[in-house]
C-alpha cells in the first residue's frame, strides 16, 4: 500500500515532457515487480502480459535509452523463465481446451478454480484466482513451451501471444516469436462457434462468444503475418487474419453507432452490452498490422480503423476529452486495464493514418492523467488510479498505474508526429 501525497494531483511540478513523466512512472511500476515470478504484484495474470507489452512499446519509443532497453530485455527474459509458475490453470488439458471436440475417448476435462465472472449489468469481467495464487511457488519450466501459457481462457492466451511478439520486436530473439506462434496455433484449433461456425469462444467452456477474444485472435494473426520469415507462414497468418476479420465484421458486434459491444447472445445477435474501451482498441492495432502485412495495398483497413476510433472517442470521452469506462471509479483489476489498451492501439493507428483528433485525444488524456489523476509516493514518485479525469481515488495498483502508463507512452510516440503535422 502506498502512502501518497494527494496534493500533488493538480500540480505537474517540474516535469513537463512526456519522456520524463513516463520514466518516473516506470520507477513506481517497478516497485510492484516481483523478480521471483517476473510479474507485478497487486494485479493478475493477463494484466502481466499487458504490462509487459506496454514496457515493450516504451522501449520501442526510445531505442537510444540503453538503460530502458536493458530493463525491457531483463523483464522479457525473467518472464520467460519464471512467469509460468503463475499460470492460474497450468494443468489445463490441451486436448480438452484447445480442440473443437471438448472430449476425446475417455478424456474428461478437469474442473478449475480459475474463473471469470461477468457483471450482470455491464459484462465487466472479474477474475477469481485459485486459492494461494498470490503466493509464490511452483517449479520453473526447463524450456519455453507454449503450453505453459495456456489457461483455458483464450483472451488470456492471446494477450500473452501479443506480449511475446512485442518482446521479439525489441530483441529480435526468435525464441519469443516462436512462443507467440505456438500460443496462437493452439487457440486456432478452437475455431468455429455456434455463430455461423466461425470465430472463437471466450474460453474452454464454450458458452460465450465475445468481442475481445475474437479481436485478439485477429490482431495476433495480423501481427504474426508481418513477422513471418517464410512465405508459407505469412500466407497462413494472413489467411487467419482475413478470415477472422471477415467473420467479426459479419457478426453484428459493431453497432449502428460504429462502436463495438461486448459480445453476442446465444442466438448470435449483438448483446448490446457495454462498449468497453479495450474492445474499441484491439481491433485498431490489428487493422494497422493487416494493412501493413498486405503490402499497404488496401486502404479499406485504415478507413475502417479510423471510423471505429472516431466513433469510440465520441462515445467514451467526457466534455474535456478524457476517456472513461462504465465501471469507473470502482473497476476491478480487469476493467482498470482497459483504457490503456485503447490508447496503445490508438497511437498505433495515429502513426500510420494520422488525424488531429487522435493526436489531441492522446495528448489530452496523458495530460489529464498527470495533472488530475496523480498522487505521489513518499519517495516523490507518481502513482495513478483509475479515473483519468480525477480525482485520484484508491486503490492504485499495477493495473491502474500501468494502464495510465500506456497513455503516457502513447504521448511520447505522438509527440513527434504532433510537432510535424500540426505545428
Amino acid at each position: 500500500m502506498f502512502t501518497t501525497k494527494v496534493s500533488a494531483q493538480i500540480n505537474s511540478n517540474d516535469v513537463f515532457d512526456p519522456k520524463g513523466r513516463t520514466k518516473l512512472a516506470l520507477e513506481t511500476l517497478q516497485s510492484w515487480y516481483n523478480t521471483s515470478t517476473g510479474l507485478w504484484e497487486s494485479t493478475g495474470w493477463w494484466n502481466g502480459a499487458n504490462i509487459m507489452t506496454m514496457i515493450g512499446d516504451y522501449a520501442k519509443s526510445d531505442t537510444a535509452d540503453e538503460e530502458l532497453q536493458g530493463l525491457a530485455r531483463n523483464i522479457f527474459a525473467t518472464a520467460l523463465l519464471k512467469a509460468p509458475i503463475k499460470n492460474p490453470d497450468a494443468s489445463i488439458d490441451e486436448l480438452c481446451a484447445y480442440s473443437t471436440t471438448p472430449t476425446v475417448g475417455n478424456t474428461t476435462c478437469h474442473q478449475t478454480a480459475y474463473t471469470k465472472i461477468l457483471d450482470s449489468n455491464t459484462n465487466e469481467p472479474h477474475t477469481f484466482y485459485p486459492l494461494g495464487w498470490y503466493d509464490n511457488g511452483g517449479s520453473y519450466p526447463t524450456r519455453p513451451d507454449p503450453k505453459d501459457w495456456l489457461d483455458g481462457y483464450y483472451d488470456d492466451d492471446l494477450w500473452w501471444a501479443l506480449a511475446w511478439i512485442n518482446a521479439y520486436d525489441v530483441t529480435l530473439d526468435p525464441t519469443y516469436l516462436t512462443l507467440a506462434e505456438g500460443i496462437f496455433l493452439a487457440v486456432s484449433r478452437t475455431w468455429g462457434t455456434y455463430c455461423s461456425h466461425g470465430g472463437i469462444y471466450w474460453n474452454r467452456e464454450r458458452d460465450y462468444v465475445n468481442a475481445i477474444a475474437n479481436e485478439l485472435f485477429f490482431s495476433a494473426a495480423a501481427h504474426l503475418a508481418n513477422r513471418a520469415h517464410h512465405d508459407g507462414k505469412k500466407t497462413l497468418y494472413l489467411y487467419w487474419a482475413e478470415k477472422s476479420l471477415d467473420w467479426f465484421l459479419e457478426s453484428g458486434m459493431i453497432n449502428e453507432g460504429g462502436t463495438i459491444n461486448d459480445g453476442l447472445t446465444e442466438d448470435c445477435g449483438n448483446n448490446n452490452k457495454t462498449v468497453w474501451s479495450y474492445n474499441q482498441g484491439v481491433i485498431l492495432g490489428g487493422l494497422v498490422e493487416l494493412y501493413q502485412a498486405s503490402n499497404s495495398s488496401s486502404l479499406a483497413y485504415l478507413i475502417l480503423a479510423s471510423e471505429i476510433a472516431n466513433a469510440a472517442l465520441v462515445a467514451l470521452s467526457d466534455e474535456n476529452g478524457v476517456i472513461h469506462d462504465e465501471c469507473e471509479p470502482k473497476c476491478g483489476a480487469d476493467g482498470a486495464q482497459f483504457k490503456g489498451i485503447f490508447m496503445r492501439n490508438l497511437v498505433k493507428l495515429q502513426l500510420v493514418a494520422p488525424e488531429k483528433v487522435f493526436a489531441n485525444a492522446i495528448r489530452v488524456n496523458a495530460g489529464s492523467i498527470w495533472e488530475r489523476d496523480r498522487a505521489v509516493t513518499v519517495d516523490d514518485l507518481p502513482v495513478f488510479s483509475v479515473n483519468w479525469a480525477g480525482p485520484w481515488v484508491t486503490p492504485a495498483n499495477a493495473s491502474t498505474h500501468s494502464s495510465a502508463m500506456d497513455a503516457l507512452v502513447a504521448d511520447t510516440k505522438n509527440a513527434c508526429t504532433k510537432c510535424m503535422l500540426f505545428f
